[in-house]
């Protein structure tokens, strides 16, 4: 008796071309989210800052309107303007003291241009004559009249972004007003709504409270630095300060590149490698003791962040972003872990974003 061929398995290959289906428009809207992250980043990350902001001062606005002066108490919309008002004074201010202290920088490397190719290559001139000799024409041929203009134009955009980013404060200011109401009918369900307003409520809590301790520790950092470079008498401190300030957000690289740069101005400026040797080991002290003891003890748990995770949201937010990605990169990560946290299906990734592997429950949403 013949045996019949057995048929085939179609559920089987139903479920394997249903995955298959499954991964490739996962790649498909990967490159399609991608490609608009690069596209509109100037639009994104001025919105991205400006919900930094508007989060920063949302609940100083409400803790303002809830006061009252005798039967008077100040208006919502009195608090909400005052705090547009001192964000822009702010942010401007900031603004064209960053752009100040850039074309400072810019004015001063222009000066040392012609120094800086002969001091770099006095520093392998124990290598060997024909080594030293290598580096210096190597160093001959960078120009830097295109780092300039980047760096000149970066510095107008920057100017730019500040305005885009109050316009966008000042119309969040506007509707903060209805964002419950719009909560509960986008939900459907109150609690449903009160639980979507309890991680918002989370992420704006750690995200504000990593913001101002990182702005402390990055603000006596840079004072630090600049009382470095004044005391031995360097001629580019205030620049040095704030750039130092500026630079500290950026996670890990950010205090390397700084501190790089402190003994590259004095090398340049002195020609000096032991007086070189020794501010460079001071500013690299200032460095590990602000971000790797106190900045760690002030976080305490509030930060619960793998570093490797820190590193590879640093990878992908600069290059998609450039520098603006890499200071924004750890409160992004930051809400990425808040919301996978709390959503079963996304609870994995949040073990691997987490420190310990243990991520917030419920419990942390309840404390708030």
């Amino acid at each position: 008796m013949k045996h019949l061929p057995r048929p085939e398995d179609t559920s089987a290959q139903r479920f394997a071309l249903a995955r298959v289906q499954t991964t490739a428009l996962v790649i498909i809207a990967f490159a399609v989210v991608l490609f608009l992250l690069v596209q509109a980043r100037f639009i994104l990350i001025s919105l991205a800052v400006a919900i930094i902001l508007f989060s920063l001062t949302a609940d100083v606005i409400s803790f303002i309107a809830r006061q009252r002066i005798g039967r008077l108490h100040i208006p919502n919309w009195i608090a909400s303007i005052a705090a547009l008002l001192l964000i822009g004074a702010a942010l401007l201010t900031a603004t064209s003291i960053i752009v100040a202290q850039v074309n400072t920088i810019l004015q001063v490397t222009l000066a040392y241009a012609e120094r800086a190719p002969e001091a770099i290559a006095a520093l392998f001139a124990w290598a060997g004559d024909d080594t030293k000799a290598a580096v210096l024409n190597s160093m001959r041929t960078i120009e830097l009249s295109g780092y300039l203009r980047g760096a000149a134009g970066g510095a107008t955009s920057l100017t730019q972004a500040s305005v885009l980013v109050i316009l966008f404060v000042g119309f969040l200011f506007a509707e903060r007003v209805w964002f419950q109401t719009k909560l509960l009918a986008f939900t459907g369900n109150p609690e449903q709504a009160q639980r979507v307003g309890q991680i918002i409520s989370s992420i704006i809590h750690r995200v504000n409270y990593y913001l101002l301790v990182k702005t402390l520790i990055s603000l006596v950092t840079g004072a630090m630095t600049y009382a470095l470079a004044r005391a031995f008498g360097m001629e580019v401190a205030m620049p040095l300060g704030v750039i130092t300030f500026v630079l500290n957000f950026i996670p890990n690289v950010g205090s390397i590149v700084a501190t790089g740069l402190v003994a590259l101005a004095a090398y340049v400026q002195f020609g000096d490698p032991w007086l070189t040797a020794v501010i460079f080991a001071i500013a690299g002290g200032i460095q590990f003791v602000n971000g790797s003891i106190i900045d760690p003890m002030l976080m305490g748990r509030a930060l619960r962040l793998s570093s490797f995770g820190i590193l590879l949201s640093l990878a992908f937010w600069g290059a998609v972003w450039g520098v603006p990605g890499m200071f924004l990169s750890v409160p992004i990560m930051v809400m990425l872990l808040v919301v996978c946290s709390h959503v079963p299906a996304l609870r994995p990734v949040a073990i691997l974003l987490s420190r310990e592997g243990l991520p917030d429950g419920e419990d942390a949403l309840r404390r708030l």
